[in-house]
């Protein structure tokens, strides 16, 4: 549940701190005064869209911050995910979410004081806390509306959401078979493409790393006769040319002769006359290897035109296939690939039509069970709204759930049936009433006036309740278009939300007849200081709370006084009476009113 909500220059609010407690929340107070901006704070926090306009005048940044004391079954459902972000922040029943909105219009999230996503911030937030604002009574007109409030009722969620896969699988298979079937032309011409491709790399008889030994070829064929002069000098300076010249090979024997003759006298120095004769051994390997090097030089102009060509080709097919001989290789490879599916197009072609009609009979199959289940489930929604609207005055209404379905030739096949469909199932659904006796079932848009659509959304919003695990009920002025006689049993029904599957219900309203029902009651006002108005939030108790709701009865003196305390007589006793029977799991505030 939400347990604190704190925020800072956002709109008209300065500073806000407001702690929330378990049980009927209502917040009161004139038009204008604040409520509204309250509600948007949760709405950004939750993950709304953010605005820099949404800053205070004169502030550098807008700070929403709400922390929420999680029940056990959404502990076990986020845990893990904020164990995974590294956002485990003990204790695990608590959660901190909080927005910043800066004048540049960027914002920041937070969970538990660390920046997140804001796709992480939406994923947490979503199941804390539902806002049912006064749109929600238009959309409640509008027939796309009303199929997922109806698989809401029945928790239907996870057979609808295994049909959209298989929708997603179909649509696949489709795009696949529509590419290939798309344009036999334009086939023509890519398998043509393909072919050449193969054929010209084929034909180069490519290597790996061909050009790099090519390079060096080039390179030596290219130098041939400096490569020889020098390798001559080399040569000549390790063995000499004649007599006259002295040479490498010559001091080397010279040296050798006399340590010869000195180990003989002195065999303490047989190591460096080993060493010596080593360097002799390898002064003649390095004159072969020369010798060797030298007769394989040639001047080839031949040659070198071959290897200059070959090159041109091999750098010509990288500038078409890729960076290097492997990647032109891999080219080729692809083609191939691409060129055997293409030539097997009539045989793929095939196998998904194949596929296509699997996947539409277990459309037909899945769409005719979650169709079942739906009928199951519209019978009892359409029980548990009558019943609400009965408690709301709209005795003799009748509600149902309208369900239909299209044929399409390219539909789902159920037997020798094709039915259209898209992610949600096979279903068309629709929303009908009978505001009164004797008169026929009609969409909503065409028999429900204003305040019909305020009591027909609380009963279905009611009947919803009674299956949703949301722990905060958020309502924005429910009670629009309902008058003082119904705002009482409008009060009594958000009352007793807290009584089934323990939600906390925050409603704000202007009929005193319903905020009577609260277990908490805050007044939204607004005030001038400074030339600055600022919004503040005052919990009323006792004596305060009837000054504001004989305010709120638009009268004055002591009838207005007498009237605020005989609706609280009221709500003690109907609230003392729901006690007494067991049940609520929380412990209702009443007051005696004299």
């Amino acid at each position: 549940m939400l347990q604190e909500l704190s925020i800072r220059n956002l709109a008209i609010i300065d500073k806000l701190f407001i702690t929330f407690e378990p049980g009927f929340i209502v917040l009161t107070g004139e038009t204008g005064a604040g409520k509204s901006i309250i509600l948007d704070a949760l709405t950004l926090v939750l993950g709304g869209r953010a605005d820099s306009a949404m800053v205070r005048a004169s502030a550098e940044r807008a700070i929403v911050e709400a922390v929420f004391r999680l029940t056990p079954a959404l502990e076990k459902t986020l845990t893990p995910i904020l164990q995974k972000e590294g956002l485990d922040e003990e204790p695990h029943h608590m959660l901190q979410l909080s927005r910043e909105v800066r004048m540049s219009g960027r914002s920041i999230s937070r969970i538990n004081g660390r920046s997140v996503s804001l796709s992480l911030l939406r994923e947490i937030a979503t199941p804390l806390l539902d806002i049912h604002g006064q749109g929600d009574h238009l959309s409640l007109l509008k027939p796309k509306a009303h199929l997922p409030l109806l698989d809401e009722y029945g928790g239907l969620e996870k057979q609808r959401a295994a049909f959209s896969t298989e929708v997603d699988r179909l649509r696949s298979v489709q795009r696949e078979l529509e590419n290939l079937q798309r344009n036999e032309r334009l086939i023509a011409q890519r398998v043509d493409m393909l072919k050449y491709q193969i054929a010209e790399i084929e034909a180069a008889v490519l290597n790996e790393d061909e050009d790099k030994e090519l390079l060096s070829e080039r390179t030596r064929l290219a130098n041939a006769e400096r490569l020889n002069r020098l390798s001559i000098e080399a040569a000549v300076a390790l063995i000499g040319i004649d007599d006259d010249s002295m040479a490498a090979a010559d001091s080397l024997g010279a040296a050798e002769r006399a340590l010869g003759q000195l180990v003989r006298l002195d065999d303490s120095q047989q190591s460096l006359f080993e060493n010596l004769q080593g360097l002799s051994f390898q002064l003649s390997e390095l004159v072969g290897a020369l010798q060797d090097y030298q007769n394989s030089l040639e001047f080839n102009p031949q040659r070198l035109n071959e290897v200059e060509e070959r090159l041109e080709l091999i750098n010509t097919l990288k500038r078409k296939y890729g960076d290097s001989i492997s990647a032109v290789l891999e080219t080729k490879q692809h083609a191939e690939d691409e060129l055997l599916r293409i030539e097997n197009n009539e045989e793929r072609v095939k196998e998904l039509q194949i596929e296509q009609d699997k996947l539409l009979k277990q459309l037909g199959e899945l769409g005719l069970a979650l169709t079942d289940a739906r009928r199951q489930v519209s019978s009892r929604l359409g029980v548990a709204v009558e019943q609400h609207l009965t408690d709301l005055r709209m005795e003799g209404a009748r509600f149902e759930v309208q369900m239909s379905h299209e044929d399409h030739e390219e539909g789902a096949i159920v037997g020798d049936q094709r039915l259209g469909f898209d992610r949600t199932g096979l279903d068309q659904v629709e929303f009908v009433l009978s505001a009164n006796p004797g008169e026929p079932l009609k969409p909503l848009a065409k028999v429900a006036s204003g305040g019909e659509t305020a009591r027909l959304m609380l009963a279905i919003k009611t009947a919803l309740a009674e299956v949703d695990h949301t722990p905060t009920l958020i309502f924005d002025e429910i009670d629009q278009g309902i008058g003082g006689r119904v705002g009482a049993i409008v009060g009594q029904k958000l009352w007793t939300l807290t009584a089934v599957g323990n939600h906390q219900v925050i409603v704000v309203t202007h009929l005193p007849q319903l905020a009577g029902y609260g277990d908490v009651h805050f007044r939204v006002s607004k005030q001038v200081n400074g030339g600055r108005t600022t919004t503040t939030v005052k919990s009323l108790q006792d004596t305060s709370r009837i000054a504001e709701l004989a305010a709120m009865l638009g009268t004055q003196g002591d009838s207005a006084v007498d009237g605020a305390a005989s609706i609280l007589r009221q709500v003690d006793k109907d609230k003392r009476s729901v006690v007494k029977q067991g049940s609520t799991p929380f412990r209702a505030r009443t007051e005696h009113y004299n």
